[in-house]
């Protein structure tokens, strides 16, 4: 059962919050108490944190459930606690530099390829991703246009981040086992195997990121985000039928980028 919100004494009669507390729920009154919050380390909880990673690949509804909570207590969708970026960032650090050493990268060639990933893969890319998601499902799946009930841009950005942990682990961790010794092969195995990984990598982003917009109330007709499954299985099987190696061809890229 999810934790019922209670009225909190700033509450005006009809329940409306007072000007004083309706300022501290602004996103600019929530972004800066999140970004503070990056600079003081005691305050945030890196256990729940880690909980939320390994939910994400076992019971992501959980998680989002989580966010339930959060909105009842707290009165919004989005994270206020910057644990989970803060720990997601070490993880791709980690990753990519085992990457750069997988691929026998120089020091300065890993360097750049961390800063690509990092700055390009996953906070430019995110970027655009959650704000391409918050304008379409704020413009589109929204079932009754209010201004009591919308998206949050953080929240948005909290799924990309959800789904996008999977894909990190799976693309820069468990592929680069097999990298070297089957993938960047030219067999058959080698681009099953590599197109497969890339198969369940981006599945599982398609699958978080559906469950985070399904799991707003407010939300209608959220199935459609599942309709890139069709695309993607489609490009997986011609991928097989022409020979394409996915990661091959991002191997390439990366040390192209890093030239």
């Amino acid at each position: 059962m999810l934790p019922t919100t209670l009225v909190s004494s700033g509450s005006q009669g009809n329940g409306a919050l007072s000007p004083r507390d309706a300022a501290r729920h602004t996103a600019g009154a929530k972004r800066y108490k999140y970004l503070r919050r990056l600079f003081h380390f005691r305050q945030m909880d890196f256990e729940f944190a880690l909980w939320q990673m390994l939910y994400l690949f076992t019971s992501p509804q959980r998680v989002y459930r989580n966010f339930h909570y959060r909105k009842q207590t707290k009165d919004q969708w989005a994270r206020d606690d910057p644990a989970f970026l803060v720990l997601l960032s070490i993880w791709l650090c980690v990753s990519t530099v085992g990457f750069g050493f997988v691929l026998d990268m120089g020091f300065f060639e890993t360097i750049k390829l961390l800063l690509w990933v990092v700055f390009i893969d996953c906070v430019g890319v995110g970027l655009l991703i959650a704000t391409l998601m918050w304008f379409i499902s704020n413009k589109y799946l929204v079932k009754q246009q209010n201004r009591d009930y919308d998206v949050e841009w953080g929240y948005a950005f909290d799924v990309h981040l959800n789904a996008f942990y999977p894909l990190l682990v799976i693309l820069h961790f468990i592929q680069l086992f097999f990298i070297n010794y089957v993938i960047i092969s030219d067999s058959f195995i080698g681009y099953f195997v590599g197109n497969t990984l890339w198969l369940i990598a981006i599945g599982y982003y398609i699958y978080v990121t559906f469950l985070g917009y399904s799991a707003l109330p407010f939300l209608k007709n959220t199935a459609i985000l599942l309709y890139p499954f069709a695309l993607l299985i489609m490009l997986y099987l011609i991928s097989l039928a022409c020979g394409w190696n996915f990661t091959k061809m991002l191997c390439s890229f990366y040390k192209y980028r890093v030239k």
